[in-house]
């Protein structure tokens, strides 16, 4: 009964998102997150990064631009969203590319999915779901990552004295860096002033799961 009702208030919490996209109607101008181009801090870890080969997953892909960025560095690579509308509009983007386009919710992924990815990249998502799923995703992202594998997470944030009523909801260094407590060493760290009206800070941080 419990996780039926855990699955229903999910449901709940995320449907406008195959909502909005839907009455959009391919109208990029609709979508506020919409860039139409990867994450700078995604293109910044592929330039710099000695050896992009593997298999890499890309959470909330919305229409593709991170995926297509990771394709065309070498990955083998799976975009996962929660909107069917999200993910048709993106495979006929990228129609052209062997990127693999599937109506995933990261809480719910397949089984043939943990400890399988070689770089996974979250950017923004944790934050777009209310709080009470927050430990719940960071377990979940974690669990995709093989050993040895990468996560390279993007995140507004929020100084501890500080409160925005989402959405989204931004995170606190300290939610971010929760990454550890399921077995994640951290690389990297970075913090920018960021004041708008949704966040003060923007978070970049790079984990690693280690090998056994």
């Amino acid at each position: 009964m419990e996780q039926k009702k855990k699955e229903h208030d999910h449901i709940q919490d995320t449907a406008w998102f195959e909502t909005l996209y839907k009455e959009c109607n391919e109208d990029t101008t609709k979508i506020p997150w919409a860039k139409l181009k990867p994450n700078d801090a995604l293109i910044y870890y592929l330039n710099n990064n000695d050896e992009n080969k593997g298999k890499a997953l890309v959470i909330g892909c919305g229409l593709g631009d991170d995926a297509k960025a990771l394709h065309d560095a070498g990955y083998d690579t799976l975009a996962i969203d929660i909107s069917k509308s999200a993910l048709e509009w993106a495979q006929k983007r990228f129609n052209d590319t062997s990127i693999s386009f599937e109506e995933h919710s990261i809480l719910q992924m397949p089984e043939h999915y943990q400890n399988h990815f070689d770089l996974v990249f979250e950017a923004l998502t944790i934050q777009s779901l209310p709080v009470k799923y927050r430990n719940e995703m960071i377990e979940a992202i974690s669990q995709t990552l093989t050993p040895g594998g990468k996560l390279l997470v993007v995140a507004h944030g929020k100084k501890k004295d500080e409160r925005f009523d989402g959405p989204p909801w931004p995170l606190y260094e300290e939610e971010l860096k929760a990454f550890s407590e399921y077995g994640l060493k951290e690389l990297s760290f970075e913090t920018f002033e960021e004041p708008s009206p949704i966040a003060s800070m923007r978070f970049i941080a790079l984990f690693e799961m280690p090998k056994a």
